[in-house]
């Protein structure tokens, strides 16, 4: 595949109710979530289209998987999770546990797709490895669900964790990622910049009492900030305070969507 390893290559909603997710996202975001397309493997999964007018590389910005009564009662919860692209699946898994990771769902093979686990680092914050098998006649398919500057596509990757020097030290290590700067947000500590093969793709900060949500938070690219917040409230979402303004001039808020997934807005005011 042509992203360089430890590249963010996927995300995935998961939600309790596939149908409103599909109408609140387009509303806040623009994208289409379609129909299920793989009803023969007995689960709903949907795929999330961008619908900017762009469309290049793969065309989508991840999926939807539609939780069951099953996978509710065996405690999954609504959420985004991230997919790193990793060279072997279960080698990572193994190096994973041996530093006190744990696994949610073991290393299985979908035809067509490639090699995935679900894992958690030591500090319990969840994501997905993946190995991915590209189209035939297309070996060097890159994905681009994750850019640093595009509206309906993920822009930024945030870590909020127990111990934010444990966690950079691990995900340096198994993903090759370099942490480079920092912005000092006082008694919080610092927000520090994690980049892969020079791109800035996110940071990581500890956690405060005050934070609703520890783990991956991962924000999504919208035109116009101000729009995108009406719409997150006026189709049954939660707002997390007022949008934010960021290095750069653009601005950023995060919310809970009405399934209770938590995730990030970044984009500019367009008023």
């Amino acid at each position: 595949m042509g992203n360089p390893v430890g590249s963010f290559i996927w995300y995935e909603l998961m939600t309790g109710d596939a149908d409103a997710a599909a109408a609140f996202y387009g509303s806040v975001v623009g994208w289409k979530i379609g129909a299920n397309v793989m009803p023969d493997a007995g689960m709903d999964y949907r795929m999330i289209e961008r619908i900017d007018g762009g469309g290049a590389g793969c065309g989508y910005s991840g999926g939807v998987l539609a939780l069951t009564d099953e996978m509710i009662g065996g405690g999954a919860k609504p959420g985004w999770l991230g997919y790193i692209h990793v060279p072997d699946v279960d080698a990572e898994v193994a190096a994973i546990v041996a530093e006190g990771g744990g696994v949610h769902m073991p290393a299985t093979t979908m035809e067509g797709v490639g090699r995935m686990a679900m894992v958690t680092d030591p500090l319990g914050g969840a994501f997905y490895l993946m190995t991915p098998q590209p189209p035939e006649d297309d070996p060097d398919a890159t994905s681009d669900v994750f850019t640093v500057d595009k509206p309906q596509t993920i822009r930024w990757n945030e870590l909020v964790t127990p111990n934010d020097d444990a966690a950079v030290a691990f995900y340096t290590k198994h993903f090759g990622w370099t942490q480079e700067g920092a912005m000092p947000m006082g008694e919080l500590g610092d927000y520090r910049f994690i980049q892969n093969e020079g791109v800035g793709i996110g940071a990581v900060m500890k956690k405060a009492d005050f934070m609703p949500v520890a783990g991956w938070a991962y924000y999504i690219g919208v035109d116009d900030i101000d729009r995108a917040l009406a719409a997150v409230k006026d189709g049954g979402g939660k707002a997390m305070g007022d949008p934010q303004q960021i290095p750069g001039g653009e601005y950023t808020v995060h919310a809970f969507d009405p399934q209770g997934a938590y995730f990030g807005l970044v984009g500019p005011k367009a008023g």
